[in-house]
């Protein structure tokens, strides 16, 4: 049975008083990591899943996977048991380590992840390029996997759980060893997933980091859910009020306390100017550097979103038709070709000249080879007189002859 949620549609996940206790040889309990936890996460939404180091999160996240097996409560992906492979080719995971083979280019390692979903060569090879060029990777693609930095690794592990293009995407500690550039990258990623109609589960240390993408979240300690709700429930402070206003003068802000000190007999806590965002001021400084072109030996920023998460299947078409063109050979530059090499069938002018010279007079060909030529007649100058002679000699030696 698929559960629905409140405005009608089925819930990817759903658990519902989910445990998972570990226990030893002797079937003695060592640990109670997940203790009846229930949750849901809707369609098309971001999901945060918080907590400290050893709440929980990653062993939820193993039984989502059907890596390991809850020993009681419900548990269910699509509806189904997470162990059923028929729901594997809708999920795209990230682990908190990435295990990736380190002899193997990112380029290969896309490729490879792509046939085990069974993707077509053409469709593998475009989708390997768009992802590439996404995350920042297109420069060092042929450089072996070993080689990389941690962010960087980082960086070609979310471009393998996008490969297939999933509908639900679980990232654990996705932005964990990624400069604030590759780590506001991921988060605009993810906002543009969810507007494609994603479904996505973030776990993460970085609790700015859920804030600015989460619609929902949950916060675990000792494997038992503390606390639950949207950001705006979670972080709204209903003891104190923001006003946001121009620059005021000192006579201005004066006249507002004692407002404030008659209407609520206190008066104002602090008064402070704006400040700026530390993320959006780093971001500031590289984007002026790169403005004066200078070059970074790493990773670098990625581009837009790939053209197949923007599109979905709607550019598959799109892309084959593109690639069959870029494949075409222009006739322009195949024309301009031919003048400079001659064909190997033609010879040049030289052969032919020597050829002619060495060749040897019509009467030595073989009759059979050469056609002869044709007699010319002759002039009586050229006729033999002894021969004539014998014939007038013979004549008269007949009976009859005169």
């Amino acid at each position: 049975m698929v559960t629905t949620t409140q405005s009608g549609s089925a819930a990817i996940v759903e658990a519902i008083a989910l445990t998972k206790v570990f226990k030893d040889f002797w079937m003695r309990t060592k640990a109670r990591a997940v203790d009846h936890v229930d949750f849901e996460i809707h369609p098309h939404e971001i999901f945060g899943l918080l907590g400290p180091n050893g709440s929980g999160k990653s062993t939820i996240i193993k039984m989502m996977l059907g890596l390991l097996n809850k020993t009681s409560g419900r548990l269910t992906v699509f509806g189904k048991n997470p162990s059923d492979v028929a729901v594997k080719k809708y999920i795209g995971f990230l682990p908190e380590e990435s295990y990736l083979y380190r002899f193997l280019t990112a380029r290969e390692t896309l490729e490879y992840y792509g046939k085990l979903f069974g993707i077509d060569r053409r469709t593998r090879r475009r989708r390997t390029d768009e992802l590439l060029e996404m995350v920042g990777l297109t420069q060092v693609a042929h450089r072996p996997i070993g080689e990389y930095s941690k962010g960087m690794t980082r960086r070609i592990g979310i471009a393998q759980a996008l490969i297939n293009d999933p509908e639900f995407l679980i990232l654990d500690e996705p932005t964990s060893g990624l400069d604030p550039i590759g780590t506001r990258q991921v988060k605009d990623l993810l906002l543009d997933l969810k507007r494609r109609g994603k479904t996505i589960l973030l776990s993460s240390h970085l609790l700015a980091d859920v804030e600015d993408v989460c619609d929902r979240l949950v916060m675990l300690y000792g494997g038992r859910i503390q606390a639950q709700g949207t950001a705006d429930e979670l972080l709204s402070d209903t003891r104190r009020t923001v006003i946001t206003t121009d620059r005021l003068d000192a006579d201005t802000i004066s006249r507002i306390e004692q407002v404030v000190s008659e209407r609520t007999g206190t008066g104002i806590e602090r008064v402070d100017a704006p400040r700026q965002r530390l993320e959006d001021l780093f971001l500031e400084i590289v984007e002026n550097a790169r403005r004066e072109q200078l070059e970074t030996s790493g990773a670098v920023h990625g581009g837009v979103t790939a053209a197949f998460l923007r599109d979905g299947d709607a550019g598959e078409g799109e892309g084959l038709i593109e690639s069959l063109m870029q494949d075409r050979p222009e006739p322009t530059k195949a024309t301009a070709r031919k003048p400079e090499t001659p064909e190997k069938d033609e010879p040049s002018e030289e052969v032919l000249a020597e050829l002619l010279e060495e060749e040897p007079e019509p009467a030595t060909k073989p009759a059979a080879k050469s056609r002869p030529a044709p007699a010319e007649p002759k002039t009586p100058e050229d006729v033999d007189q002894s021969v004539i002679d014998t014939l007038l000699e013979d004549d008269t030696d007949r009976p009859g002859g005169s």
